[in-house]
């Protein structure tokens, strides 16, 4: 009886210590690759401390490294190494210039996106805006009378096109102005720097009124001097011509220096307007203001004005001087 108990727990045990031991952990297959490295480490075969029994064993830990040379090959690729050309530029294949201009038309139709299109149109490149800039408001003290003198511009439009209204005259305080003008001019942008300026100008103050036709250009050239020239063809078919421009140099980021010159020429004598041909008038202009906020600054400053040839002797014969210096007083806003 014990010898038939024996046999029969033989049996049984037999099967299960085979299934045991197949259900051990398989062998890494990748834990005989060896590395260039390990085959030349002089510490070869020296016990290593064994991971803490509480972490997993880490199921790569056999994997074998690059080798050295192999990493350097990759370095060198991906750097662009000597003797490793650059990969090829070509220019676009001629297919993609070859597509219709408004692709979504095929899917949404065109009835749907012609709105879309103009709201993207006007969002990012038909903007309106406008500004006005009073560029001199200011009391000119000289030996003679006193008097004042303004000089303003404003526009709106568009990056293109706008509408541009400039004004400019001077009187003296006890009487009404002796000479003031206004023009309404379209400019266009030529570029970012320069625009073409045409339009009217219709003259005011003491003797004959004028009307003239105006073409011109305004801009910014190098170095950051503003400035402008304009020929005016009046409707008694005189023709006259003016230069002007300026530089604000910042001294700190509130005091400004503004040198400024403006040149007047005429193609005949205007005896009836007190010009004369030539280079009729020069102005030599040099204020210093102070920018309390970019749109309001106060200035002080000093001018020399001063007639030329037939104009000089035109106001002479007036009773006038032919020039001289005047102090300024003033301000300078926009908005």
């Amino acid at each position: 009886m014990k010898y038939l108990a024996a046999i029969l727990l033989a049996a049984v045990a037999t099967p299960a210590l085979a299934q045991h031991q197949h259900h051990e952990a398989p062998v890494d297959p990748y834990a005989h690759h060896a590395t260039e490295a390990e085959a030349d480490n002089p510490h070869d075969g020296q016990d290593q401390p064994h991971a803490p029994s509480s972490f997993p064993a880490d199921e790569h830990a056999g994997h074998a490294m690059p080798s050295q040379s192999a990493h350097e090959a990759h370095t060198a690729h991906a750097h662009h190494a000597p003797g490793i050309p650059d990969p090829p530029v070509a220019p676009p294949s001629a297919a993609a210039l070859t597509g219709p201009d408004h692709a979504a038309d095929a899917i949404y139709g065109t009835p749907a996106m012609a709105p879309a299109r103009e709201i993207v149109r006007k969002e990012h490149g038909d903007i309106k805006s406008g500004m006005i800039l009073i560029d001199q408001l200011e009391a000119v003290i000289s030996k003679g009378k006193d008097g004042y003198a303004w000089d303003a511009q404003g526009w709106y439009g568009g990056d293109i096109d706008r509408l541009w209204i400039k004004t400019e005259g001077e009187s003296s305080f006890d009487e009404s102005p002796t000479h003031a003008e206004a023009q309404a001019l379209w400019n266009h942008a030529l570029e970012p720097w320069w625009n073409f300026q045409t339009g009217i100008r219709q003259d005011f103050g003491t003797g004959p009124n004028r009307t003239y036709a105006v073409v011109g250009v305004q801009g910014l050239a190098p170095y950051w001097f503003e400035m402008g020239g304009a020929l005016f063809l009046s409707n008694r078919g005189d023709v006259t011509a003016r230069i002007e421009a300026e530089y604000d140099q910042r001294l700190t980021q509130k005091l400004i220096l503004q040198p400024a010159i403006e040149f007047n020429l005429a193609a005949q004598d205007v005896p009836e307007l007190g010009i004369g041909s030539g280079l009729s008038t020069a102005e030599l202009e040099l204020r210093l203001r102070y920018q309390f906020v970019p749109e309001f600054a106060p200035y002080v400053g000093v001018q020399y004005e001063r007639a030329f040839g037939d104009t000089a002797d035109f106001r002479r014969a007036q009773g006038e001087k032919a020039g001289g210096w005047n102090l300024l007083i003033g301000i300078r806003s926009w908005f």
